[in-house]
């Protein structure tokens, strides 16, 4: 593989390189001695405009991130099918025992845009059966809806729903009920950087 040295990503490792990992070097040690241990897990957007650990000064080994289109968590169905993010809270819970599932929306989604928008229509290979999670927020909306009020209404709805997804997986619930896990959902602002709760 041929590396270009103006490769921004490049570029960004050697910032890492020479301005991160000389203060954080140890800690990364300590790291790689044990195995992973973050106190929550966070199911975020893959928005490249959102980034968990820099929202939440989060440093390494901190958070277990959950990034998908949209934020959605699905219902449970444990059907052999592959289930990206269903495994990925599977492992959180039962391995790794976080103690806090936190759902974190933001404000602009282009995956919750797009579902009210229809564009979604050039993308059903996985991008449409994935974004029909949202459906039964998608019912209840009116024809005409426009406006930023009106998509942030149907972002909180989809943040909430993801929610109400999380209490179908058996193991979360038991564990919410028996006090062992708690859960939140927030909403992250892109242009006021302000954090608030769903």
């Amino acid at each position: 593989m041929t590396v270009r040295p103006d490769d921004p990503r490049i570029a960004g490792y050697h910032r890492f390189r020479t301005g991160v990992w000389p203060a954080q070097a140890q800690r990364y040690a300590q790291l790689a001695r044990r195995r992973q241990q973050p106190a929550a897990a966070v199911i975020a957007c893959s928005d490249a405009r959102i980034d968990p650990q820099t929202i939440f000064d989060a440093e390494p080994g901190e958070l277990f991130v959950i990034r998908n289109v949209a934020g959605l968590v699905p219902h449970y169905a444990p059907d052999g099918g592959c289930h990206g993010t269903s495994a990925a809270l599977e492992y959180a819970v039962k391995i790794l025992k976080v103690r806090r599932i936190v759902v974190l929306g933001h404000a602009n989604c282009d995956g919750i845009h797009a579902m009210i928008h229809g564009p979604l229509r050039n993308a059903q290979d996985f991008l449409g059966p994935w974004m029909d999670i949202a459906e039964p927020v998608m019912w209840p909306m009116p024809e005409q809806g426009a406006g930023e009020a009106f998509e942030a209404s149907i972002e909180d709805a989809v943040f909430r729903l993801s929610l109400t997804n999380l209490r179908t997986f058996p193991w979360i619930r038991d564990a919410e009920k028996a006090g062992h896990l708690s859960l939140a959902v927030w909403r992250f602002s892109i242009a006021t950087g302000e954090l608030t709760t769903v």
